[in-house]
């Protein structure tokens, strides 16, 4: 670390040489090389999807330690420090830039690195390597798309769907409303057979049931509405 009144960096090294990085940063060589590296904008990945990246090293950390291929106390570090990740506490450390090369390693690098540091910190100074030890039997390549699949299905679980279900039960409702209203058809641009207003409605809500089994949810027997 630079030594007087300007300690602000510290010398961080990995096998393309030393890189100088903010003192307080978990990340380390490889990750601030991707910062230099890819200036392009100012967006970064969204927590959902660092959460995600969290619980597949975390998985890669139980799985390796069951196997045998991981010492138990490195793992348990690298899991304890994987959920500080997926919980949150360490999100201003993913500094690279969503604009990137290749198969998202930058990135990769970025939770290995952090992960690494943090889980360092907690093993009592025990060094925990990022690419031996975190990202062991990994790729970004099966790790991105993973963690991508992952905060895919968390957004469905915990936005679409509760959203779907808010739009159904407002259509159900709006059904039941305008039901004594009759209107005229149409189809083919001209005047068709009398309907309901509400019968349309019924069917606008039975269109986001259709989405919401599609999205991988089911409707419970008890609630489910008939257009009949």
């Amino acid at each position: 670390m630079k030594t007087g009144n300007d300690a602000t960096t510290r010398t961080e090294k990995d096998s393309m040489g030393e890189m100088q990085v903010p003192a307080h940063a978990l990340y380390g060589a490889s990750t601030q090389r991707a910062v230099l590296n890819f200036p392009i904008s100012t967006v970064r990945y969204p927590r959902r999807f660092i959460k995600a990246l969290g619980q597949v090293k975390l998985a890669a950390a139980q799985t390796n330690a069951e196997l045998g291929l991981l010492d138990k106390q490195i793992a348990g570090a690298i899991e304890q420090s994987a959920q500080e990740v997926i919980d949150g506490k360490h999100d201003s450390h993913f500094v690279v830039d969503t604009f990137q090369t290749g198969s998202g390693t930058s990135t990769n690098m970025n939770a290995n690195e952090v992960i690494a540091h943090r889980a360092s910190q907690l093993a009592d100074g025990k060094k925990i390597h990022p690419n031996d030890h975190v990202n062991f039997g990994q790729s970004s390549n099966d790790v991105i798309p993973t963690a991508t699949y992952v905060a895919a299905a968390s957004a469905i679980k915990e936005d679409l769907l509760p959203a779907l279900r808010t739009l159904h039960a407002s259509l159900l409702r709006k059904s039941k409303e305008f039901w004594g209203i009759i209107k005229t058809g149409r189809t083919h641009l001209q005047d068709a057979t009398p309907i309901r207003l509400g019968q349309e409605f019924l069917g606008y809500a039975g269109q986001i049931e259709r989405g919401i089994t599609r999205s991988g949810a089911r409707t419970s027997p008890a609630k489910k509405q008939t257009l009949l």
